[in-house]
């Protein structure tokens, strides 16, 4: 294991599709969305556990969440955990890991994931995790992965990789020709026609020197900002004033602040079984079916006649479906969802009712 290895894990997110058992109050990936026992978040951390030590994972959240960061994830240093007074997206997020985790280790090697992800084969994950912080480490490579499509989504983002030759030290990786916006039906179906075209992961790894010259190339202001907060981190003063400066940040994403824009930008085609568990959907996807194509988690759900539903009531009550086709069925907190499949790009206008 390397010891400049990090592992960063953005967990701000509040999942208003995955409502009722995703709130405001508690986000999905604090909670044990698969039914496995384990959190989202505790999954993440679990999958890199032979990646890096412990005391290089950071997870950058909204400040009313840290306390659930801590209580899931005890063995994280209490300075790991990165207290946002605000949203201002991935850019500005990432920024501020980036640059403390140069004060600790000006030669580290950085991992940036989402804390909701699904991944079916870990040992292949890892391997793909190894080679690519290899890949970064000696370079200025920023490197994201690309996931080989299994359908026309579009609900994702797309990268089109240059697939003529890989790159010399590692033939596995390839450049990246463009990224392109989350299509229509149509455009997914010519891009997925193609063999170069790959799902957006959200997943990145670079050297933090790399990002941290990308930032101040292409996002000025926030690197001016975190290069003035040099000497705050690791403080008694950090937090106080993270709240004041942090939301002078630019609100972006990465991709368009520095992946879109940068010159050295590649891409690693991985198929390790993924998801982003965006959804109920993608979530019905990923669990086990009876013969009737219902996925159920929950000890006292019984269904009679029903197919192709997903039924999340951990809780102890029975709960009883009859002659029920494609909907999902969840219950928290006596709040109750029961919803068409097809009709749960809605359920987000109730998440704050």
């Amino acid at each position: 294991m390397n010891k400049s290895n990090h592992l960063v894990i953005m967990a701000g997110g509040i999942g208003s599709r995955f409502w009722p058992i995703s709130t405001a109050d508690c986000p999905k990936q604090f909670i044990d969305v698969l039914g496995c026992g384990k959190s989202l978040l505790q999954l993440t951390v679990e999958r890199f556990s032979d990646i890096c030590p412990t005391e290089n994972i950071w997870v950058v959240t909204s400040g009313r969440y840290a306390d659930m960061v801590k209580q899931q994830l005890p063995f994280i240093p209490s300075e790991n955990i990165l207290k946002e007074p605000c949203r201002r997206n991935t850019a500005p997020c990432i920024a501020y890991a980036a640059w403390k985790i140069k004060k600790k280790d000006p030669n580290a090697n950085m991992v940036v994931t989402p804390s909701d992800h699904y991944v079916v084969d870990v040992k292949e994950f890892r391997r793909v995790i190894n080679s690519s912080l290899r890949f970064v480490e000696n370079s200025d490579a920023i490197l994201t992965l690309g996931i080989k499509p299994t359908r026309p989504e579009t609900g994702y983002g797309y990268i089109e990789a240059e697939l003529g030759s890989s790159t010399l030290s590692n033939k596995e990786v390839f450049r990246v020709d463009s990224f392109k916006e989350k299509p229509d039906l149509d455009t997914a179906k010519a891009y997925i026609s193609k063999n170069n075209f790959y799902w957006n992961s959200g997943i990145f790894i670079w050297n933090v020197q790399t990002i941290i010259n990308a930032f101040r190339v292409y996002q000025a202001p926030i690197a001016t900002l975190f290069e003035s907060l040099l000497s705050v981190f690791f403080t008694a003063d950090e937090q106080a004033v993270i709240d004041e400066r942090f939301p002078e940040c630019r609100n972006i994403s990465v991709d368009y602040a520095i992946l879109e824009r940068a010159e050295e930008v590649f891409v690693f085609p991985v198929n390790f079984g993924w998801s982003d568990l965006g959804t109920w959907g993608s979530l019905y996807d990923r669990l086990s079916h009876d013969i009737n194509g219902n996925a159920v988690i929950g000890d006292k759900v019984e269904l009679c006649e029903s197919h192709n539903c997903i039924v999340h009531a951990k809780h102890n009550k029975r709960v009883v479906i009859i002659g029920v086709d494609n909907c999902i069925v969840s219950e928290q907190d006596g709040q109750l969802l029961i919803c068409k499949l097809s009709e749960e790009g809605r359920i987000k206008d109730f998440s704050d009712k």
